[in-house]
């Protein structure tokens, strides 16, 4: 079954033009996108990229809505004590949940299922109900801590994508680099795009 909807977690890691470039792609394909991110999140992305967003999530959900050409209702942004939230039930789970980029910290915490808030709580409903999960961890080198908790999370289906791009391509640009990973990533989803050739083709 086609992904029709898509919960783009982003923490404070360093690799937000990740997660933001996905999250344009998204868009771009017309998939209903909950967007959920860390209050580390919002300063990375402040620090690494040019964008400077507002601190409340309706405020973010129209930014992120009119910078990226959304239609209504497309992308819905939620507080992380947000528990009325739709991701945080079930009933309301989206077809996919990528976390990009991903800290080892919110690794643990997926792994062990705390759900201390709605970005880990998305994750491990997602995780209950057998749905896609792709993890786009970005630190290193890895601790064993770190190795075990990934693969734990393998072993259950989810998808571990380190933050790992490849350079076979020839890239000439960070936005390249970049372009990289996010086809990765919407190759696991099965979303089609355009941003970089099949390889061999």
């Amino acid at each position: 079954m086609p992904t029709q909807s898509v919960t783009l977690i982003m923490t404070g890691a360093s690799g937000a033009q990740y997660g933001l470039r996905l999250l344009e792609e998204l868009v771009k394909a017309k998939k209903n996108i909950t967007l959920l991110l860390s209050r580390p999140a919002q300063i990375v992305i402040n620090t690494e990229t040019d964008i400077k967003i507002p601190s409340r999530a309706a405020e973010i959900e129209v930014f992120f809505s009119e910078l990226y050409g959304a239609e209504p209702d497309q992308i819905k942004v939620y507080e992380k004590e947000q528990w009325m939230a739709p991701v945080a039930s079930g009933s309301g789970v989206a077809d996919a949940t990528v976390v990009c980029p991903c800290t080892t910290g919110t690794l643990s915490s997926i792994a062990m299922g705390s759900s201390k808030n709605l970005l880990e709580r998305a994750a491990d409903v997602a995780l209950k109900e057998r749905k896609k999960v792709i993890l786009v961890v970005r630190e290193t080198p890895f601790s064993d801590i770190h190795l075990e908790n990934m693969l734990k999370l393998s072993r259950m289906g989810v998808v571990i994508m380190p933050a790992n791009p490849g350079f076979y391509y020839k890239p000439e640009s960070l936005e390249d680099i970049i372009n990289f990973m996010v086809a990765r990533i919407l190759e696991h989803l099965e979303i089609p795009h355009e941003i970089l050739p099949v390889w061999g083709s």
